[in-house]
């Protein structure tokens, strides 16, 4: 089964912002922007997660399809719900299914600083950074620290911040950390409330 993608993507560099969006938030549009501004994107593909495993909650997903449609409205950003198509569940899996789809396409996965302390719990997450390069983008409240198993696996694949535009070119594995002013909107505190 081929799924439908939210646009063109051969030959250009194109952001992929996964997650539960459950809501997405301000802090999603902040990495959104900060990666499409400092890596040079053509664009972002917000991917609104069919269900996260490491979260017992998830939520309606049409809910969470139509919050990130409604934040995801700046020039370049794309919202897709392929992993319902696909029916697929874990990043590793998308990314595949992506790569063959648009095999030609420079995709970079991006993610906050909040979900990279997290990644190394991930399916398969050496094979996801082997497979596409990755850039973090800084959040409020989250330290991107040489402890974190990712930062110590991929040390060597780290760029200079100053080389993020040539981050979309690299052959994977490759990462930068993109500092930026934060945005200290979650998920989890929008739904209680705070």
């Amino acid at each position: 089964m081929r799924a439908v993608l939210p646009g063109p993507a051969a030959g250009r560099r194109i952001g992929l912002l996964g997650g539960s969006f459950n809501p997405a938030h301000g802090g999603h549009l902040h990495v959104a922007e900060t990666a499409m501004r400092r890596l040079a994107l053509h664009g972002v593909w917000w991917i609104v997660a069919r269900g996260n495993p490491l979260k017992s909650a998830h939520g309606d997903f049409r809910a969470r399809l139509a919050s990130a449609r409604e934040m995801a409205t700046s020039p370049g950003m794309a919202v897709t719900d392929i992993e319902r198509q696909l029916d697929l569940t874990y990043t590793v899996d998308t990314l595949r299914a992506l790569q063959d789809a648009e095999p030609e396409a420079h995709f970079v996965w991006l993610m906050g600083a909040d979900s990279a302390a997290g990644f190394h719990l991930w399916k398969d997450w050496e094979g996801i950074a082997a497979r596409v390069p990755i850039a973090i983008v800084s959040r409020p409240g989250t330290r991107l620290t040489k402890a974190l198993p990712f930062v110590q696996r991929f040390a060597d694949a780290r760029i200079p911040e100053r080389d993020a535009r040539t981050l979309p070119g690299r052959a994977p594995p490759a990462w930068v950390y993109l500092r930026a002013p934060g945005n200290t909107l979650s998920s989890t505190a929008l739904r209680a409330g705070i």
